[in-house]
């Protein structure tokens, strides 16, 4: 046989035939436990699971792995675990029998030079094998370091794509309680998601992500019972040093999810300091439909940021709330929504979302003060209302509850960009790119070059992305505001055009483009654009700040200080970039500009 693949059993034999571990299917088929495992992982081999507290509970049936087997024949030959070979390719001895003496076979005497010849070699191996093991230990390798970890999605394992949100959720939850671990990079959830169905191998996803280590795992579902499955991976040789099941009552899945970031932690071999280890070790219960009410919403907000989802978001979390007010994840996940609904680009008076932001922040801190994504939403917030100290102390909080929080870097540096401490926020958001490049996308370290006034850096940003996203609608955009303060108009006016048929009428778009139209000497087309901006805010809401890149790029300053003080009173998210944006530029010498500035940030609760 040699390394061939194994011949399935006979037909005859009795079936079912179950094999009820994971030794007796790696013995069926003639392997090491770690190679089934493997192949069940990569290779789709079939393995059944029971749903009950004892951990690794795994079955196999014969039937099946034979038809699975016979039609991977090809794959898995010479796969055969080396002492297996080995065993199939020894020669067996000819008995020696009476009769056979005096004739071929070895004399009494030559029996016994031969015996002390044996035990001579026995003696000689020995000592070379005492030798070659002391050298071993002497020179022995020790693994590198584990600095970084990517979580890889969780796989849906219930055969419901229903349950698609609660493996992502626990993903998620699983990155978010890492990331709070200072001595180790933890790669996003953002740029782990690209990977939810990886074609590459481990090694191309470490060096992909820039981690030494990946975890991977299954989440099965069946009723209010939960399994996790998780190992973890060196990626530099694809070697699985860990792996552990955990099986609870959905209504114990915080613990689980702390358990298992503990047994993560340990297994790298991290420094984790006494406070961080505490943050790993929180849980509490939670009843099973406040939490899939949660990860629904969650779900919802990850895939879009329409006005539709981000209201059936908020519907999810609304209704989490409603049975248990005190679960704080809930209301970060409000406070997201909110402060979404608040943005230029979907359009809802701020005055009207930014006090629930406050709120929903404020809530989940009071009932959780570690939660580093209620402080930023919290930062954020008091950061648009000028509230500059507060806004600095949130994020350094979150800062230090999340060192691993690329989001939280970003956004820091959009605060000292604000301040005028242009090198400083473009190292900051640097640093939280190197964290996660996808976390921090080049339109975020692009608009804070924009305001810098170093356009070609940021045009070169922009291009890059484009490069690779042709259709991406936030860097459009972006590279339209680069072009236009960097008076290439014309370049600029096709961009915007694009983005605001594709975005349905966007305010921040339209006055920008307005102020393209303006630059490119199409006055008529900006005028044409600018009544019907005017008609649209006699029906609903649209920020100042349209009117105020609209009428600064005419050149008609009047206009455009009466639109600065409507910006002022609605606290228009435009004017936190006062004292850096390239498009108040000409309006800069004039007092009423310097006045302006004073109040922003003279501004006290």
């Amino acid at each position: 046989m040699g390394g061939s693949t194994p011949e399935p059993r006979s037909a005859e034999r009795t079936a079912p035939e179950r094999l009820d571990s994971w030794k007796a299917i790696a013995a069926y088929l003639k392997r090491d436990v770690t190679t089934v495992q493997r192949w069940e992982r990569r290779e789709g081999m079939p393995i059944h699971r029971h749903i009950h507290d004892k951990r690794g509970s795994v079955y196999a049936l014969c039937s099946e792995l034979d038809a699975w087997r016979q039609g991977r024949a090809p794959l898995l030959e010479g796969a055969v675990a080396p002492e297996t070979r080995a065993i199939e390719g020894t020669a067996q001895p000819q008995s020696e029998g009476p009769n056979n003496a005096g004739t071929s076979g070895p004399t009494r005497g030559s029996w016994r030079v031969l015996a002390l010849a044996a035990l001579a070699l026995v003696v000689i191996a020995s000592s070379a094998l005492l030798y070659m093991q002391h050298a071993n230990r002497t020179h022995e390798v020790v693994p590198p370091r584990i600095a970084s970890l990517a979580v890889l999605p969780l796989r849906n394992l219930s055969g419901d794509p229903a349950q698609e949100y609660l493996a992502d959720g626990m993903t998620e939850a699983l990155i978010g309680r890492l990331a709070g671990i200072r001595g180790l990079r933890v790669i996003s959830h953002t740029s782990v998601m690209r990977f939810k169905d990886p074609k590459a191998s481990v090694p191309d996803i470490g060096r992909q992500l820039g981690a030494d280590a990946i975890v991977e795992g299954s989440v099965i579902r069946a009723g209010e019972r939960i399994r996790v499955t998780a190992q973890l991976v060196r990626t530099a040789n694809d070697t699985h040093f860990w792996s552990e099941t955990y099986d609870r009552d959905l209504k114990d899945v915080l613990t689980l999810e702390s358990e298992l970031a503990q047994a993560i932690a340990d297994k790298v071999e991290v420094t984790v300091t006494g406070t961080e280890r505490q943050r790993l070790a929180s849980a509490r219960s939670v009843a099973p439909e406040v939490y899939e009410a949660y990860l629904q919403g969650q779900f919802v907000l990850g895939n879009g940021r329409s006005r539709s989802r981000i209201e059936t978001a908020n519907g999810y979390f609304e209704s989490a709330l409603k049975l248990d007010p005190t679960f704080a994840p809930a209301y970060v996940g409000e406070a997201r929504a909110f402060s979404w609904l608040g943005t230029v680009f979907v359009g809802e008076p701020p005055e009207e979302t930014r006090p629930k932001v406050i709120s929903a922040a404020r809530k989940a801190i009071e009932l959780d003060p570690d939660l580093a994504e209620a402080h930023v939403l919290l930062a954020n917030t008091e950061q648009e209302q000028w509230h500059w100290t507060q806004a600095e102390t949130e994020y350094r909080r979150a800062l230090d509850l999340s060192p691993n929080d690329a989001d939280a870097h970003a956004a820091f540096a959009l605060w000292l960009l604000c301040q005028g401490r242009t090198d400083e926020a473009i190292s900051w958001a640097q640093r939280g790119r190197q964290l996660d490049p996808l976390a921090v996308p080049g339109t975020s370290v692009a608009w804070i070059l924009f305001q810098s006034h170093r356009y070609e850096e940021a045009v070169r940003e922009l291009q890059g992305i484009l490069a690779v996203h042709p259709d991406d609608l936030g860097a459009l955009n972006q590279l339209g505001f680069v072009l236009s303060a960097n008076h290439h108009p014309d370049e600029a006016v096709p961009l915007l055009e694009k983005v605001l048929a594709t975005s349905k009428g966007s305010p921040a778009t339209t006055g920008v483009l307005i102020r393209a139209y303006a630059l490119s000497g199409r006055r008529d087309d900006a005028l044409r654009l600018l009544e019907e901006l005017k008609r649209r805010r006699a029906t609903g809401y649209i920020p100042a700040a349209a009117f105020v890149n609209a009428y600064i790029g005419l050149g008609e300053y009047e206009e455009g200080f009466h639109w600065l003080e409507q910006a002022y009173t609605e606290r228009s998210n435009i004017l936190q970039f006062l004292k850096v944006h390239p498009f108040f530029d000409p309006i800069r010498g004039d007092p009423r500009f310097a006045d302006l500035v004073r109040r922003v940030w003279d501004e006290r609760d």
